[in-house]
């Protein structure tokens, strides 16, 4: 097994230095006393962060550095003298909070270590927290990392005087399907509500009843007369999760947050808990092991908690830099793809006699597939009309898997045929990608995102494809420093919860409203628009969605000149981004460097020690797939990809079956293993160590968590390449980042940026309308598989129409729709929504909806309006099971 953790790196591995805090400013400081400790702070400290500062630990447990002070708990009560009118110290009449008390000149405050008072009244407020509380550690899920059991102890009483029978609740409820609530062991911090409405702007959960009755629960239909069927309050069709329809908060809008889990975690008791976890372990039986989540390109910070080889739960990790400490559900419970019970142990080689997979020994699978490859690069096999191999790496793997892929094409196959990029994607976006992503340095950060004056959102839903990046944007808005303004075909829940504005747009005319926005604009929202952009800080954000819109990126890229505004491009794949650092894309090399240059590739010949690299850009994904398809491509090599991701599944499968020779490196099995002549097993995240690299472009290395003989990609393609005859020198992590370290960064010419015309949008006729589609954050991704908790909060698929198109085509809201094109028809339930007319959108990979597989048709297409007569989305059971 390997450990080790990734090392510091220069070039591509290079970690941004950490931010410094500014001096203190002598006009901004208050000097004050705790424990008769002199220090100076900002004004506006609270006094339990200022304690925190000198290392002296105020018992808590409704304060939470992230979230707004409240008061709610009094356990961190001290005692406090402050100067009066006449500058005379007074004491203050009670103790007070220190979580809500800020510092003032003069002020002395004496904590629990030197104040009989304090310690008293402490002693006190922890009597009356456990006066209901079970005494049920053992069994508790938080038992071991309690902050209620570790600070009964330091701070309570050594026995009980409590001799009544204690309140008790039925129990659990749930409050979905994924979060469970045990009311009997709150201790009403409101930390879970307060998270619920300040971060996520999900309320779900609150305060209930008054006084001793107080509890927290979820909303109860009873308690202030809403019902089902219709009656005003009620939550729309569109918005009800897959889980149970009666799981509804108090504002009578059914539980559904992508954040949930975070309530369970920053929990001070054992009343929130999750329904995967709950009873499995105890925390003193796990280890721990910090990682980075690999479900998104925003790189979070994550704690892997294991046991006897099982990760039994994932927590979020703590980095003010990237996540806070906030993590995605997704994040926090999709995991258990990485141990599924059909994950690949052994290598498989087709045998010619039967035609089957069967299990082969890694030498003789090694050898199978160098033969096969060496036979595609060969010269015999010219007269057959196919040569060459294609190599699809996927968007999904680490940096130094990535990199490895790029120089076993480059070095092994005599290649540039390589792209990552398995989804809808454009030469357009190649160029903008060499131009404008690869090799940049760290410009756009989180922080940057919570600072800015103004945010447009382009081809980017933040919530569903980067929910970090979400909370970030939703911090500045709260905080009164940013202004969001989405370009879109209409506003999401989430663009609401940003105080967000729309920029209306149709799928495919994002080009036109992009070049529209200047201050000359004859339109005031446009004009102000681009005004607000030159401001200093302001950012434009690109989804990778907007790659398949023609003249989408040249677009935004004239923009952000015009404008003076930052440029980030933010993918859903947490590989993205570190794939194209290292070069695998069919016109760059690794940092940036285009493969048509001379000098780029003496420079990246010297350091893999070759005499020379291909010098023709190679082909796309779908170039290389539609070759192989025709038989003008001999061999795949494929990484890990999910057919259904492609542009065109359908043309895919015919692909992989007329290829002649391919070979899978992958976690399970596929669609690919099916068609593959060779399957190599590969390592998922939790057993192998690695760097991604998030949108920023800042490193984000994780350790081994389990023992384990899975071999990463790296390794494998080492020993592929050695079974070639070739050298590629990337057996261990430490050779992989010798090499980028010694490639570092391209200061030459890049390619140019992309100047790509507009498409002129199609005609609408009747019944027809233009397709907008996205993917949802919890869908029927793979990488979901085995979650079915976490299955029962995603959304509902639905198809997203206005009141006058859903009228046009004679549907109502909650009835079926029909969309359909010569390939195939997909068909969902209504929602009305406030839209622009003649669109329709719907959720790209969800139960019932393959938009790329059905329709074989992306964003900005024509598709055939009808009603529907029959529901393909799945039930809530065929989801949950």
């Amino acid at each position: 097994m390997t450990t080790t953790t990734p090392k510091p790196s220069t070039g591509i591995l290079a970690t941004p230095p950490a931010a410094v805090a500014p001096p203190l400013d002598p006009a901004n400081a208050v000097t004050f006393s705790i424990d008769d400790i002199e220090m100076a702070v900002p004004k506006g400290t609270l006094v339990i962060r200022a304690a925190e500062q000198l290392g002296i630990a105020i018992p808590r447990f409704c304060d939470h550095p992230l979230l707004a002070p409240v008061g709610a708990c009094r356990q961190c009560l001290v005692e406090v003298w402050a100067p009066g009118r006449d500058g005379k110290l007074a004491k203050m009449p009670k103790p007070q909070p220190s979580c809500t008390l800020e510092a003032t000149p003069g002020m002395q405050v004496k904590t629990q270590l030197t104040s009989g008072e304090s310690d008293k009244a402490q002693h006190g407020v922890m009597e009356l927290l456990l006066i209901n509380h079970p005494l049920d550690c053992p069994v508790c899920d938080k038992g071991g990392e309690c902050p209620l059991q570790n600070q009964a102890m330091s701070n309570g009483r050594s026995q009980s005087r409590f001799v009544d029978i204690k309140r008790t609740f039925p129990k659990p409820i749930a409050i979905s399907t994924q979060i469970l609530l045990d009311r009997e062991r709150c201790i009403l911090c409101q930390r879970c509500t307060r998270f619920s409405k300040e971060i996520a702007g999900d309320p779900f959960i609150d305060l209930q009843k008054r006084g001793a009755s107080q509890q927290i629960g979820r909303f109860d239909t009873g308690i202030l007369g809403f019902a089902t069927g219709g009656t005003p309050g009620e939550a729309t069709f569109a918005e009800l999760p897959i889980g149970p329809a009666e799981l509804v908060d108090e504002s009578g809008a059914p539980f559904a947050s992508y954040f949930s889990g975070n309530t369970v975690q920053i929990c001070p008791v054992g009343a929130l808990t999750s329904a995967a976890y709950r009873f499995r372990s105890r925390p003193f039986d796990l280890v721990s092991t910090p990682g980075i989540s690999e479900h998104d390109s925003s790189g979070s910070a994550i704690r892997v908690d294991h046991r006897r080889g099982v990760v039994l739960r994932r927590l979020a990790g703590e980095d003010p830099a990237v996540n806070e400490e906030w993590i995605t559900d997704k994040d926090r419970f999709a995991f258990a793809w990485q141990s599924a019970p059909d994950r690949l142990r052994s290598p498989l080689v087709r045998d010619a006699a039967t035609g089957e997979l069967v299990p082969a020994s890694w030498p003789e699978a090694l050898e199978v597939a160098a033969a096969g490859l060496a036979a595609a690069t060969g010269t015999d096999t010219a007269s057959a009309g196919a040569r060459g191999v294609g190599v699809l790496p996927g968007g999904r793997l680490t940096i130094e898997d990535a990199y490895a892929y790029s120089k076993f094409a480059r070095v092994a196959l005599g290649t540039n045929d390589i792209d990552l990029r398995s989804r809808p994607h454009s030469a357009e976006e190649e160029a903008f990608l060499a131009s404008s992503v690869a090799g940049r340095p760290l410009d756009v950060t989180f922080a940057d995102l919570e600072r800015s004056p103004r945010v447009l959102l382009v081809a980017l839903e933040a919530e569903e494809e980067a929910g970090v990046a979400f909370l970030r944007l939703r911090k500045g808005v709260l905080a009164g420093r940013t202004h969001v303004t989405s370009l879109a075909p209409f506003a999401t829940r989430a663009l609401d919860r940003l105080d967000g504005t729309l920029l209306a747009a149709a799928p495919g005319t994002e080009p036109e409203v992009l070049d529209a926005i200047a201050t000359d604009a004859p339109e005031a929202e446009l004009s102000a628009l681009a005004a607000e952009l030159g401001l200093d800080g302001a950012l434009v954000l690109v989804g990778e969605r907007l790659g398949a819109i023609p003249g989408g990126l040249s677009a935004v890229r004239r923009l952000a000149d015009r404008t003076g505004a930052r440029l980030a491009w933010i993918p859903r794949r947490a590989g993205e981004r570190g794939g194209i650092e290292v070069g695998a894309l069919p016109s760059l090399l690794p940092g940036g460097r285009p493969v048509a240059q001379a000098a780029a590739r003496v420079d990246v010949a010297a350091v893999w020690g070759v005499d020379h690299l291909p010098e023709e850009p190679g082909r796309s994904v779908s170039a290389m797939l539609e070759a192989a398809r025709t038989g003008s491509l001999a061999a795949l090599v494929v990484g890990g990809v999910d057919v259904r991701d492609l542009p065109d599944p359908a043309a895919a499968r015919e692909a992989l079956a007329a290829v002649g020779f391919l070979v899978s490196l992958e976690v399970r099995p596929s669609e690919v293993t099916d068609l593959a002549d060779v399957v190599l097993p590969v390592a998922p995240p939790v057993e192998k160590p690695g760097t991604y690299l998030n949108w920023e472009g800042r490193p984000r290395p994780f350790p081994q968590a389990l023992t384990s003989t899975a071999m990463s990609d790296h390794r494998v393609l080492d020993a592929l390449a050695d079974a070639l005859g070739v050298t590629l020198g990337l057996r261990t992590l430490a050779q992989v980042h010798d090499e980028l370290d010694e490639l570092g960064a391209w200061d030459g010419e890049r390619i140019a940026a992309p100047d790509v015309s507009a498409v002129e949008p199609p005609a609408i006729a009747p019944g027809h309308a233009v397709l907008a589609t996205w993917h949802q954050l919890l869908d029927a991704g793979h990488l979901q598989d085995g979650e079915v908790f976490l299955a029962g909060t995603a959304k509902r698929p639905v198809a997203r129409v206005s009141a006058a198109t859903a009228a046009g085509v004679g549907v109502a809201d909650g009835g079926l729709l029909e969309v359909s094109t010569d390939a195939g028809t997909v068909t969902l339930p209504v929602a009305v929504t406030a839209m622009g007319d003649h669109i329709v959108w719907l959720p790209t990979c969800s139960p019932g909806s393959q938009v790329r597989d059905s329709l074989r048709s992306g964003p900005g297409a024509l598709v055939r309006l009808a009603a529907g007569t029959d529901l393909t989305v799945a039930t809530d059971s065929e989801v949950q099971s």
